[in-house]
């Protein structure tokens, strides 16, 4: 039951309370958007900082010189203030989404890099030689031994990578497209504490939705996984 106040507002508005659900009725289709909005720039991101980061990765394992360049490169990177990231992509890409994406993509490669690059160097040595003594190509090496047997642990770096990436994203909002983090911003300068807590509480929800998908798609990936315990 929803407790209305003498001018008919519900009692939480009026006692600015962290928990409110009128809130959560009254303001469903701004709440909505948010998430979906936060969900796609999450995943866009992520993926674009995959595919850069495989590449990446197979350059760096070259040689100790390239790994060490490659490594710094994306943790110089990922240490540029998003604000001041953001400043310099707004020439080129202006306010859009593409601002945020391109961002959150450099961000990710710092943890993607390390991962895909840590995957693909545990491969056993004795596996790579007897799939070349077969016959194998580069290409056919990597993608039929090497990626497979990298996967567990680039999905290890793929759930973190999209854990931060959730959080990032709210970051968004200083060019406008930051999903949930618009709402924060916009509660934030008011105190409204109910939107608050509603868009902090679904980006927490989002972030575990999305790791627990991840863990069943490696899961989907690597059966052998499941067969060796």
């Amino acid at each position: 039951m929803v407790i209305l106040s003498a001018d008919g507002v519900a009692q939480c508005y009026v006692d600015n309370d962290w928990i409110c659900g009128r809130y959560w009725s009254d303001y469903r289709p701004e709440l909505v958007d948010a998430t979906i909005e936060h969900l796609w720039l999450t995943v866009v991101s992520v993926l674009i900082g995959l595919v850069v980061a495989v590449p990446l990765a197979l350059l760096a394992r070259r040689s100790p010189r390239i790994e060490s360049g490659v490594i710094g490169a994306t943790t110089i990177v990922y240490t540029i203030p998003s604000l001041a990231l953001f400043s310099l992509l707004l020439p080129f890409t202006g306010l859009s989404p593409t601002t945020v994406i391109i961002g959150l993509a450099l961000y990710s490669l710092t943890i993607l890099v390390r991962n895909v690059l840590a995957g693909l160097l545990a491969v056993p040595d004795e596996v790579v030689e007897s799939a070349r003594g077969v016959g194998y190509s580069n290409t056919r090496l990597l993608t039929r031994v090497e990626l497979p047997l990298a996967l567990p642990v680039i999905m290890a770096g793929l759930r973190v990578a999209t854990v931060s990436t959730v959080a990032l994203v709210t970051i968004g909002a200083i060019v406008s497209y930051g999903g949930l983090g618009n709402l924060l911003l916009q509660a934030v300068g008011n105190q409204f504490k109910a939107q608050i807590f509603a868009a902090s509480l679904l980006g927490v929800v989002l972030a575990v939705v999305l790791d627990l998908v991840l863990v069943l798609v490696q899961r989907l990936l690597t059966p052998w996984t499941r067969h060796a315990r």
